[in-house]
């Protein structure tokens, strides 16, 4: 008898996967924002075990899947699974508790196929590390033959990958309480092809450490973590910089230390930073620190001298009553302010989190306390979270071991859905106080109060956060952390509890979804074209010329005409000898397409307004009114040049008018 075929090359799927909404469809984008660590950090793991050698002359093949923006190609893993060449092992990796009902039907969907899986996560370690006996939806897990692992795995991925090319996996790996030294770890990889589905492909993460010292009741850190915050070296953090910029031209990360400022390294590091900047590697870095982090001597000073554009703050309430409640005892929200304006001050945009569910909090009180947050603290952008008693918080395990009601269904525990009872936000108060501080701190004036004031540098982060996050929370009712631009579904990557539509059946859903969808995204296009409008950095010569067509409308008690206009030109001359006048045809040009003489007014109002007299003469029969084709086709090209200079604006970051100094036209 001919010896069976022995395997030659491993197939291992990467896999980061998504979570449901609340039709029970995967949420997924065609362009996602936030790449994976998680990903990052277990790829740099894998190629370190293949150019070791660690697993012999087994040929190493890693297939990189966020399924936040690819579909997870299943019959591509069964038909591998089938060749008697191959071996597979699908790792469903960085899986959280909103998480984990997903990764459940692709791992019982898996193991039906006959595919070995390996599930990890804070889902998993969180779960294990609080409570003794396995819980129901592991064991379930394990029952199918999936392996589950809890903890880090830096220093056990050779002999995981070993125990996978040998058959020889354990149900559960538990490494809770061996924590690796990450100053000695294998440093995260970029893969260039995967950041080809995000939106900036040169946007890259780093874990420089892991750990936080406080005691917060509704964090999970401190359980899969520790207490202690184990760090990357500055000179590893400098060379994955650096190779990545080499290899792939990303620039630009986000640090996802749960509190960077308390990595005992920080200083080190921003020195790397500077380095790097002063060898011509323009870096800019995104980082996450507590309240105090300001306190810090030089903390603030060196993050902007190493290129730190952005700061995420854990401020979580500004009612000390909650704080308390939380254990979020190094917070004083006295002190809040001080706290933003010294970030603001070198010029580092801030955002906080904060938490809505907290013990005292009433509908009432929420509403204050986020008119406090918008016109006393003032931070640049705002996240609004559910308070959620995640599996491996102490609240989670509290509440189990208590009885409290909670929802059996971890799909709802993504933070903005209401995952147990509260006892002051009943009836659907809680979501509604949820909604309205999103509306309210994205509203048009307090988006408009924070750009009139933040400083140019900064203008344009905070203006394409502000579009980013009110699509999000507000037009697809989701956080923008787990969203992206244009969402899909695939009507066979639904929820098992749930029914697989047909395909008419399926159309007849998505095709007014997506008209909402993109109505929506339209209409929120034209009020950021308005606050742009409003707010931008108006150049010399337009806020000259701006003076004088003042003057002249004042003088005339109408708007200016193409004399006027040439008038308020010369005038502007005769000050200022900077300002170019231009010729006559140029200004009429200008004058007909009413493009520049729109913009010194600041505001697309009268564009507005004649559009919606347009639509309400025709909707009631009025078809004269497209006799005015003279007006429709000037107010058309004025719309047509307004949205080429805005978008134009947004994508070179310039925020005054292009050409400055330059004849207009």
């Amino acid at each position: 008898m001919m010896p069976a075929t022995q395997p030659s090359r491993l197939h291992l799927f990467l896999v980061k996967p998504s979570k449901y909404d609340d039709d029970g469809y995967v949420v997924r984008h065609w362009r996602g924002v936030l790449p994976s660590n998680t990903l990052a950090c277990l790829y740099g793991l894998t190629e370190d075990v293949r150019q070791r050698k660690l697993l012999g002359d087994v040929d190493l093949k890693v297939h990189l899947v966020d399924e936040a923006v690819r579909k997870v190609p299943l019959r591509k893993i069964g038909r591998l699974n089938r060749k008697p060449a191959e071996r597979v092992v699908v790792l469903l990796a960085g899986v959280q508790t909103n998480q984990f009902c997903r990764a459940t039907d692709l791992a019982l969907t898996l193991r039906r196929e006959g595919v070995p899986v390996l599930l990890g996560g804070f889902h998993v370690s969180g779960t294990l590390a609080l409570f003794p006996k396995v819980t129901p939806e592991i064991q379930e897990l394990v029952d199918a033959g999936v392996s589950v692992v809890a903890g880090e795995v830096e220093d056990h991925w050779a002999d995981l990958l070993r125990d996978v090319w040998q058959e020889r996996m354990q149900p559960i790996y538990r490494f809770i309480d061996d924590l690796p030294d990450l100053s000695s770890a294998p440093r995260p990889r970029i893969h260039k092809r995967y950041l080809r589905k995000f939106v900036s492909s040169n946007f890259g993460t780093i874990d420089c450490s892991r750990g936080c010292p406080f005691n917060c009741s509704f964090c999970t850190i401190i359980n899969v973590q520790g207490r202690k915050s184990r760090n990357r070296s500055p000179a590893c953090v400098a060379e994955t910089i650096r190779l990545n910029y080499r290899e792939s031209g990303v620039n630009f990360y986000f640090f996802t230390d749960d509190d960077f400022a308390r990595n005992r390294a920080w200083e080190g590091i921003f020195d790397e930073l500077i380095a790097l900047r002063a060898e011509g590697i323009p870096i800019k870095v995104m980082i996450q620190v507590d309240v105090l982090s300001y306190k810090i001597p030089r903390f603030v000073e060196k993050a902007a001298l190493a290129g730190c554009t952005n700061v995420f703050i854990g401020m979580e309430s500004i009612n000390p009553r909650n704080l308390k409640a939380a254990g979020k005892t190094q917070n004083h929200a006295d002190d809040y302010t001080n706290l933003i304006r010294a970030w603001h001050a070198a010029r580092v945009s801030t955002h906080v989190g904060y938490i809505i569910g907290f013990p005292h909090d009433t509908e009432e009180s929420v509403r204050e306390d986020v008119d406090r947050l918008k016109n006393e603290v003032q931070p640049h952008r705002a996240s609004f979270f559910m308070l959620t008693p995640l599996p491996g918080s102490h609240d989670h395990k509290s509440m189990v071991e208590s009885g409290a009601p909670m929802s059996f269904d971890f799909n709802v525990f993504d933070s903005f859905h209401e995952a147990m009872t509260h006892p002051h936000l009943k009836n659907g108060a809680w979501t509604r106080a949820y909604l309205d501080a999103w509306r309210s701190f994205y509203s048009f004036e307090n988006m408009k109060t924070v750009l009139s004031v933040a400083h140019v540098h900064n203008y344009r982060d905070i203006f394409m956060n502000f579009f980013w996050y009110k699509n999000s929370a507000l037009n697809e009712g989701a956080h923008p952390m787990i969203t992206g631009f244009f969402p899909l579904k695939d009507r066979r990557s639904r929820r098992s509890i749930f029914p697989t539509e047909g395909r008419l059946a399926h159309a007849r859903r998505r095709l007014p979804e997506m008209y909402r969808y993109l109505r929506d995204a339209f209409r929120l296009t034209l009020e950021m074209e308005e606050l742009w409008l409003q707010t931008r950095k108006r150049g010399e010569t337009e806020r000259r010329v701006l003076e004088e067509i003042t003057r002249i409308r004042e003088e005339l008690r109408r708007s200016p005409g193409l004399a006027e206009l040439q008038l308020a030109y010369a005038r502007a001359r005769s000050r200022f000898p900077t300002v170019h006048v231009p010729t006559r045809l140029q200004l009429a040009f200008e004058w007909v397409a009413s493009f520049r003489v729109s913009q010194w007014w600041g505001s697309r109002m009268n564009l507005a307004l004649f559009w919606m007299d347009l639509g309400r003469r025709l909707r009631k029969g009025r078809i004269d009114a497209l006799l005015r084709m003279d007006r429709i086709l000037i107010n058309g090209v004025h719309e047509a040049r307004l949205a080429v200079e805005f978008l134009a604006a947004l994508m070179t970051g310039h925020t005054d008018l292009p050409g400055e100094g330059e004849p207009p036209g």
